[in-house]
């Protein structure tokens, strides 16, 4: 007789009510870092340990406030304390003071603004509803978050834009001219890493004009505003101008469903040059259990509550878009540690 499996031979540990506080606590922490992060405490103490009224002083804070927060800090730990004095924890200082190269403050305070709070706080709303229940949301025409996001560039978008500026190092060696055209830029660091690299290169950014107002402050930082174009409007209906040797839209296409992903690469091919390239940067699902795999199932919890059909599109669904959009499948590249993948295709 053939023997039926036993419901409990699972490799998922058992839940457990210490594992709900764990995650019940998280909200806090987040709360705790933010504050940290925004009264610029790692800054106060880079110089060395201090108390808490001292700091306080220093900062020009509440000492009581001072006091909770700097517990708080320890009790997640990001700060030790010996004999009252608070120090930086070992590490805390080379990602959390904002004067290092490694700062990685900015990415805090986007993951954690107020504008994803309000979102996730109507979370089962938005369940319900199969989309997001508020009035201003990430499709909102100008809506204020780009304009963060724009000025608040990560550590991790420096790498990414200089891994693509390095893919398309021969393929881009050999044109004359780099017409590139960058389609809901943002920060604009993508665009901007390829006019840096390479001389011949003009870039034309797509955006809502109060995030390009940003941007161009950008270019100018990193000498190649001359170079920069400027198409103000939504992507999906402004005139795109071209043909361009090189097309990309980076960190968009997961706001939208997979037929009005499809419709703007379908856009993007048709502005494209025939021996041209398109790129695009995304949070991607792949065949991974989503335990094994969590950060992209959870973006897609965010798109949800923050979008109308958004979410992070599978690879399978990539291939489909790129395909129907007129293009070869797309070869993908990650970088360890980073949740974003870029995608490289040409025209088919």
């Amino acid at each position: 007789m053939k023997r039926e499996k036993d419901v409990t031979d699972i490799s998922t540990p058992a839940v457990t009510r210490e594992d709900l506080f764990e995650m019940m606590l998280s909200p806090r922490r987040t709360a705790v870092l933010r504050a940290g992060i925004e009264l610029r405490v790692f800054d106060g103490l880079a110089g060395g340990p201090l108390e808490a009224e001292d700091l306080a002083e220093r900062l020009g804070i509440h000492p009581r406030g001072m006091r909770v927060l700097l517990a708080a800090l320890a009790a997640i730990g990001l700060l030790d304390v010996e004999s009252g004095r608070y120090r930086l924890a070992p590490g805390a200082g080379e990602v959390l003071v904002t004067s290092n190269p490694g700062y990685f403050g900015s990415a805090m305070r986007l993951a954690s603004s107020d504008y994803e709070w309000q979102a996730l706080g109507r979370l089962a709303d938005a369940v319900r509803h199969g989309g997001t229940v508020l009035e201003q949301h990430a499709e909102t025409p100008e809506y204020p978050y780009w304009e963060d996001f724009a000025a608040l560039p990560t550590g991790n978008t420096s790498r990414v834009a200089g891994t693509l500026a390095d893919l398309l190092r021969e393929w881009a060696a050999e044109r004359p001219s780099l017409n590139v055209l960058d389609t809901a830029c943002g920060h604009g660091y993508y665009g901007y890493t390829l006019a840096a690299r390479y001389p011949q290169a003009r870039v034309w950014d797509v955006d809502w004009p109060n995030v390009l107002d940003i941007s161009v402050r950008h270019a100018e930082r990193m000498g190649v505003r001359d170079r920069v174009e400027l198409i103000p409007g939504d992507m999906f209906s402004a005139e795109l101008g071209g043909p361009y040797d090189l097309t990309m839209i980076t960190n968009v296409l997961h706001h939208f469903s997979e037929e009005r992903a499809t419709e703007m690469l379908t856009k993007l091919a048709r502005v494209t040059k025939a021996d041209g390239k398109v790129a695009v940067v995304a949070i991607t699902t792949d065949d991974q259990p989503p335990a094994q795999d969590p950060i992209p199932h959870l973006f897609s919890v965010l798109m949800l509550a923050w979008t109308h059909e958004g979410e992070s599109h599978s690879m399978e669904a990539y291939r489909r878009m790129f395909a129907a959009a007129g293009l070869t499948a797309p070869q993908v590249h990650s970088l360890p540690g980073v949740p974003l993948r870029i995608l490289l295709a040409d025209r088919a």
